[in-house]
């Protein structure tokens, strides 16, 4: 895929059938009306994430689209929590007063095929923008452009590559019941312990088979694909680039996963942790950042460089005070424990999965931090959004890192908010993240994140029924 800022040979230029075919390279109009008649296309979703990465927008035929009709959605929709409600106002968060539209301004360069509907349909992110042309600043896609705009003001530009871990279970109408793993082409239900497994991935042979083909219509670029340890679980690794093109990537992906295990009768779950006594699923993040001259900043010569410790310093220092971006539900805190394999933990280490912070063996050119604390269930555009920020505050703010670690750290004390509210005060604290995000998605988001917490405590747990019922 082509991030709007990406340079385009072709733009402008008279394209091909064949071109079309084989670039995402559509800027225009007119070059979208090429692409859509050649497919036959009919109708074309115009899509959104809202805050919790859900896919919002409307469909209409390709005609109406393509003769410049007016989109808009209602503001409230990105004030949502995840359960279809809306926080309280306060002093940090108040509603319009009016409830107004944002406009839906397609980026063109994202159009694709929408591969698992039966009539030919496209589909294409849109960025939400007010009536006065100007970007909505708590929309996901812009919050991370705002980051992203921080460091191309310091001539950087931040290279990510997303690795995405998710289960498949059996499809479930009763939310009492807990998740089980699906049954594959053996007949049996898949059990835990098969990491790396080729004959765990073969179970699914047919469904990874659509993955792929659903990837490859869309233009989505899977690097591997791998089992996890968990049953039944699953990690696609994304190829490396720029980080808003990734994160459309991820959006896309999450999608495409979802609609290709329906229709082999079961669910993909990007929930952090699905099934009691399984792993959790991560969303890991490689980050390295490219000067102006396309070089690593991360490296001076073959050695590591000053801003590569102060990116360290940066994310050791505000991680845990941005993970409510990472880490956004109730549910994501029963993945980050202690004594299992996700980080609980800001130490950096070597080629060490026990840290929260991971470098990489790699060449000079290459050199990276991997982020392994974000779950699977966050925001692609607020995690990276987040992750990113961490580093450059500690870039600009010349931060040291601790000392590397060589031991064991995901079994000892742990160094994050145990809890969506904890994490939520320290986000809603921290100026330094509020100044970079801008304090009316700070506000909002941290609303959100209330309100969810109080509509989870409205629900009482099998551990309550089970412990308190005739105990207390």
């Amino acid at each position: 895929m082509n991030s709007p800022s990406s340079p385009n040979p072709s733009a402008g230029a008279d394209l091909s059938i064949q071109d079309l075919d084989t670039a995402r390279g559509v800027r225009t109009m007119e070059e979208a009306a090429q692409w859509l008649m050649a497919r036959g296309i009919e109708d074309i979703e115009c899509i959104t994430p809202d805050i919790a990465g859900v896919v919002r927008g409307k469909m209409m035929p390709s005609k109406k689209f393509l003769s410049d009709a007016k989109l808009a959605l209602p503001s409230s929709v990105f004030m949502q929590t995840i359960s279809g409600d809306w926080p309280e106002e306060s002093d940090t968060f108040e509603y319009p007063t009016n409830d107004g539209d944002h406009r839906l301004i397609a980026d063109l360069s994202t159009l694709c095929a929408v591969p698992w509907e039966t009539d030919p349909t496209a589909q294409v992110i849109c960025d939400l923008q007010t009536h006065r042309g100007e970007l909505v600043p708590y929309a996901p896609r812009n919050v991370l452009r705002k980051v992203l705009a921080a460091y191309e003001a310091k001539g950087w530009s931040p290279v990510v590559a997303p690795e995405l871990e998710f289960y498949l279970v059996k499809t479930n109408d009763d939310p009492d019941q807990p998740l089980e793993p699906p049954v594959g082409r053996s007949g049996r239900q898949m059990a835990g312990g098969n990491g790396y497994s080729i004959a765990a991935i073969n179970e699914f042979d047919e469904l990874i088979d659509d993955i792929y083909d659903y990837s490859g219509t869309q233009g989505l670029e899977i690097e591997t694909l791998i089992h996890e340890e968990g049953a039944a679980q699953l990690e696609i690794n994304l190829n490396h680039g720029n980080a808003l093109e990734l994160a459309d990537q991820v959006f896309f992906f999450k999608r495409t996963i979802r609609e290709a295990a329906l229709k082999h009768g079961m669910y993909a779950t990007f929930m952090a942790k699905p099934i009691q006594g399984q792993p959790g699923s991560a969303m890991h993040i490689h980050q390295s950042v490219l000067d102006g001259d396309g070089n690593n900043i991360f490296s001076k010569g073959e050695e590591e460089s000053e801003l590569f410790h102060a990116f360290i310093g940066g994310m050791q220092t505000y991680l845990p005070k941005a993970l409510v971006m990472m880490a956004p539900y109730v549910n994501s805190y029963r993945r980050l424990t202690t004594h299992t394999s996700a980080p609980v933990n800001v130490r950096w280490g070597y080629d060490n999965r026990t840290t929260g912070l991971r470098v990489p063996v790699s060449n000079a050119t290459a050199r990276r931090v991997e982020n392994r604390v974000p779950s699977s269930d966050a925001n692609p555009y607020l995690a990276i959004a987040a992750s990113l920020a961490c580093g450059y505050l500690g870039m600009v703010k010349g931060l040291k890192p601790e000392p590397p670690t060589q031991t064991t750290e995901n079994e000892g004390l742990n160094h994050m908010p145990r809890g969506l509210l904890d994490a939520t005060s320290l986000f809603e604290e921290c100026a330094e993240l509020r100044e970079l995000l801008g304090d009316e998605f700070t506000g909002i988001y941290g609303a959100i994140k209330r309100e969810e917490f109080e509509t989870f405590m409205t629900v009482i747990s099998p551990w309550e029924r089970e412990y308190l019922l005739l105990n207390v």
